[in-house]
């Protein structure tokens, strides 16, 4: 499991640029951040102190180990490319996937000892979906000038963090129905686009 934590992000990430024609940019500032970041929460601790299995808990989850770490570098990206910082093809999901693996690195031997599947195999699933479902609807709203596209897609980018951080919180109460329930609709963005990138690598 603590493996899987280290690995997955970078293996999604060659899998990633395998199947894409354009070079997203900011890389560089993606490892260099997300290092840092990774770092400081290290040393900080978590900044919403988790009690049980009630509210806290979940915040704990939102805040600390699923949507905040995974929404963080999303709008560090957009600052950059709205201030021109960084130059080339608009890519949220590459620069995302590059600032958590070093955080996943560093997790992954902290959780190690712990041996719980719902921090070393869900979190790193949970961030792909996130990394790759949010800038899986900012493309629509950047494509179409349709309100029925960008209503829907907008409320998309603001429901998907906390289906996410609800998935981590029911598997951690043993809520295994309701955590497959919402893990289902956390993916459902993730699963189109490995189709769709599948389809493009087979033609």
């Amino acid at each position: 499991m603590t493996i899987f934590c280290m690995l997955w992000l970078p293996l999604f990430y060659l899998f990633r640029r395998s199947t894409e024609t354009e070079t997203g940019s900011g890389s560089v500032w993606a490892l260099l951040l997300g290092s840092l970041v990774a770092l400081i929460q290290f040393f900080l601790g978590n900044l919403v102190n988790p009690g049980g299995f009630g509210l806290s808990r979940w915040l704990n989850a939102f805040v600390d180990i699923v949507s905040v770490p995974v929404i963080l570098p999303l709008l560090v990206y957009l600052f950059f490319t709205i201030n021109k910082i960084s130059s080339g093809a608009i890519n949220f999901a590459d620069f995302t996937i590059l600032w958590l693996i070093p955080g996943a690195g560093i997790r992954a031997v902290s959780w190690s000892s712990a041996s719980d599947p719902t921090l070393l195999i869900l979190v790193p699933l949970l961030w792909t979906a996130l990394a790759v479902g949010i800038p899986f609807f900012i493309d629509f709203i950047m494509t179409s000038v349709k309100w029925y596209v960008r209503v829907p897609s907008a409320l998309g980018i603001l429901v998907l963090p906390f289906l996410a951080a609800t998935a981590w919180w029911a598997f951690y109460s043993q809520m295994h129905s309701y955590g497959l329930l919402f893990l289902g609709l956390s993916v459902i963005p993730l699963v189109i686009f490995m189709v769709f990138s599948f389809l493009k690598t087979t033609e």
